[in-house]
C-alpha cells in the first residue's frame, strides 16, 4: 500500500486579517466529519496588504490547497477573490455568508474590522476576572490585595462598599473593600496604596441607623445592640472620617444615592487622580 508523502498531504490555508482562530476551529469541525485526517492546516494571520494576500496565494497554489478565509477588510477580501479565481484556488468565504444574512435581517451594515471578537473576549474575561478579585477582597479579607486593587472603597459597615464594588468589576474594575471599624486599626496596606485610589464613603447617621436595624431584624437578632445604636453610629462615621483624612483620600456621601451615581463619582476621582 502506497503512502502518500507529507509534501503532498491536502492542505488548508486559513487567511485572515486577523489571528485566524475562528477559520481554524471551523475547518477543525468538518475535518473531524471525514475518518482520515490526513490534512494539513496552515495559518496565514495578521494580513494586512494585498501583497501579503497575493504570497500567502502564490504559495497555496504550489500544492494540493484549499483557502478558507475570515478576511473582513472589503479590499483585501476582493484582493483575496479576485487572485484565487486567478490561480484557479478552491476558496471558502467563512464569516461572508454569516455577516450578510445578520446584516440582512437587522438592517445594519458590519464594520468590517478585523480582530472584534477578540477585543469581546477580552473584556468579558478582564470582567470575570475583576468580579473574582471583588469576591477575595471583599470586608478587608487578604489586606495584602489591597496593593493589586485598581480601586479601595472604605467605610463603616452598611455603607453600600460591596454592591459598589460588585458594580465596579462589572465594568471590569479590580475593586477591594475594607470596613472601618471603631477600635480596629485598618490595614497598613490601606496606608501603603497612591491616595486617589482610596475612596471613603459617609452615610447621615439617621439613614445609617434604619439600615442597620432593619439588618438587624432581617437576621432576627436583638435591635438594642451597639450595631444599631445611634450614639455608636456616630462615633463609627466620626471615626471613619478620621481616617479618611488621615489617608487623604476622595469622601463621598452615598446617603440617598443610586450605586450607578456613586459609581460614576469614583471613576471621576480615580481619573482625576491617576492624570495629575
Amino acid at each position: 500500500m502506497n503512502t502518500i508523502h507529507s509534501s503532498q498531504l491536502p492542505m488548508i490555508y486559513i487567511l485572515s486579517d486577523s489571528i485566524g482562530e475562528t477559520g481554524e476551529m471551523v475547518v477543525k469541525a468538518a475535518m473531524s466529519q471525514f475518518k482520515s485526517t490526513n490534512m494539513q492546516i496552515r495559518r496565514k494571520p495578521y494580513l494586512k496588504s494585498i501583497a501579503q494576500i497575493e504570497a500567502a496565494l502564490k504559495e497555496a497554489s504550489q500544492t494540493n490547497s484549499a483557502v478558507m478565509y475570515t478576511v473582513v477588510r472589503t479590499d483585501l477580501k476582493c484582493a483575496l477573490e479576485s487572485s484565487a479565481k486567478a490561480l484557479g484556488l478552491l476558496h471558502v468565504d467563512i464569516m461572508g455568508p454569516v455577516v450578510n444574512a445578520l446584516s440582512t435581517i437587522s438592517n445594519l451594515s458590519p464594520s468590517n474590522e478585523p480582530g472584534l471578537i477578540r477585543k469581546v473576549d477580552e473584556a468579558y474575561f478582564t470582567k470575570i476576572e475583576a468580579i473574582e478579585f471583588a469576591v477575595k477582597f471583599d470586608d478587608g479579607k487578604e489586606p495584602r490585595g489591597l496593593l493589586q486593587a485598581d480601586i479601595i472603597v472604605t467605610g463603616v459597615s452598611r455603607a453600600s462598599k460591596t454592591p459598589l464594588c460588585m458594580y465596579l468589576a462589572h465594568k471590569g474594575i479590580k475593586a477591594a473593600n475594607v470596613p472601618l471599624i471603631k477600635d480596629i486599626p485598618p490595614p497598613l496596606e490601606l496606608f501603603q496604596v497612591p491616595p486617589h485610589k482610596v475612596i471613603g464613603l459617609i452615610i447621615k447617621p439617621s439613614l445609617l441607623f434604619e439600615i442597620r436595624r432593619e439588618r438587624l431584624r432581617t437576621m432576627g437578632l436583638q435591635q438594642s445592640t451597639p450595631y444599631g445604636d445611634m450614639e455608636r453610629i456616630v462615633e463609627e462615621l466620626e471615626y471613619g472620617q478620621a481616617i479618611m483624612r488621615k489617608i487623604g483620600c476622595p469622601i463621598i456621601d452615598v446617603t440617598n444615592k443610586a450605586t450607578e451615581e456613586t459609581a460614576t463619582r469614583v471613576m471621576e476621582f480615580y481619573r482625576k487622580g491617576v492624570n495629575k
